[in-house]
């Protein structure tokens, strides 16, 4: 039994489907949501739907019963990430799972990013802890970068897309490649211990700025400034304080080294390159109606 935390958001439902699609039997995988009617279409498929929340650790040990692998997605409450992990953790020992996989961030070891903050303290919590693991440890994904936030419509009809990166090289992948390599992992033996480096083939936002304009023929270029001010762009376009700084920062830390790994992890574990950047841009932009 293999079970999917967060199986409604994008990336877990993705490893979801790749683990179908490596032929898993559906009711052999458990999908693990926090609103189990959003599933409805998994159930329907056969994949078992089990409530969990992490915020409610009653949930969760009944939603990690029977497990014989975990794959721990966490939430999106960013200030609440490493407390949801642990009590996650600690469930999951307690159901007595054989292997957890932690969806992490790549270079966490050493990356500064303060996004990243709460995945270096929860790797820690699972080593500490004496369970086998397999850390996924996931490049930045192209999709965020390419408009999944809204944020690509204004940079074309600006002509300028922002940010402070600088020239800092960023080793992102699809989320569809991202969810395929833990699949992979997921359906091997052997895995504990393991730690992998998953990160695409480099670019900068320069690059990304290129495709987007070759793809939708309209001139796009991309406008480094300092992240003090680029965060203040980001307020006055709306967003809190506290997330304008977490936004820049992890912009920033490309400069850094933060977000580019020379690992070959993720097509080693494909089987293949990784999805170029133009492709995944291109289905991004026509998902989002700009192409």
């Amino acid at each position: 039994m293999i079970t999917i935390t967060a199986a409604t958001g994008r990336y877990g439902r993705l490893v979801v489907d790749a683990l179908l699609r490596r032929g898993v039997p559906a009711n052999e995988i458990v999908a693990a949501v926090r609103s189990p009617e959003k599933a409805a279409d998994l159930a329907a498929n056969g994949v078992q739907v089990r409530e969990a929340d992490y915020d409610r650790p009653e949930t969760l040990g009944t939603a990690f019963a029977g497990a014989d692998k975990v794959l721990l997605v966490p939430s999106a409450d960013f200030g609440r990430r490493h407390p949801q992990m642990v009590r996650a953790v600690v469930e999951a020992i307690d159901a007595g799972v054989g292997l957890i996989a932690y969806a992490s961030f790549v270079n966490t070891d050493t990356s500064t990013i303060r996004l990243g903050e709460a995945h270096k303290q929860t790797e820690a919590f699972i080593r500490e802890c004496g369970v086998p693991f397999v850390m996924l440890r996931n490049g930045a994904y192209i999709e965020v970068y390419a408009g999944d936030l809204g944020s690509m419509d204004y940079a074309l009809n600006s002509g300028t897309l922002i940010g402070a990166a600088g020239t800092g090289k960023i080793s992102g992948a699809s989320r569809d490649d991202l969810a395929e390599a833990a699949a992979v992992v997921l359906t091997s033996d052997d895995q504990a211990g393991k730690v992998y480096e998953l990160g695409g083939t480099a670019w900068t936002k320069a690059d990304l700025a290129a495709a987007v304009s070759q793809l939708t023929g309209r001139p796009l270029v991309y406008q480094d400034m300092p992240v003090e001010a680029y965060t203040q762009v980001l307020v006055a376009g709306g967003f809190p304080q506290f997330l304008a700084e977490i936004i820049a920062d992890a912009g920033f830390s490309a400069t850094r080294g933060d977000w580019y790994t020379d690992s070959t992890d993720l097509p080693d574990l494909l089987g293949r390159p990784s999805t170029p950047l133009g492709d995944v841009v291109a289905a991004t932009l026509k998902r989002n109606g700009l192409l």
